[in-house]
């Protein structure tokens, strides 16, 4: 696995778009939205909807997959 984020290719609100992401992130990401039975785009779509503006689509989905990892651990 690389260390350096690589781009993918999503469709958000009907325009192609890359996100850079590191490997396991990607792969997370993508096993949550397997998880969930959601396709990637739509899972996506949804956290884009909610980060404000402040924030960049990578770093969010980044919160995302850290904040679903850790929901995961015992208390």
């Amino acid at each position: 696995m690389s260390a350096r984020p690589r781009k993918h290719s999503v469709t958000l609100r009907g325009h192609r778009t890359s996100i850079s992401l590191e490997d396991e992130f990607w792969e997370e990401f993508r096993a949550i939205a397997a998880a969930r039975n959601m396709p990637i785009n739509a899972l996506v779509a949804e956290i884009d909807a909610e980060r404000g503006l402040d924030l960049g689509l990578a770093s969010a989905i980044r919160l995302f997959v850290l904040r679903a990892l850790k929901e995961r651990l015992p208390s």
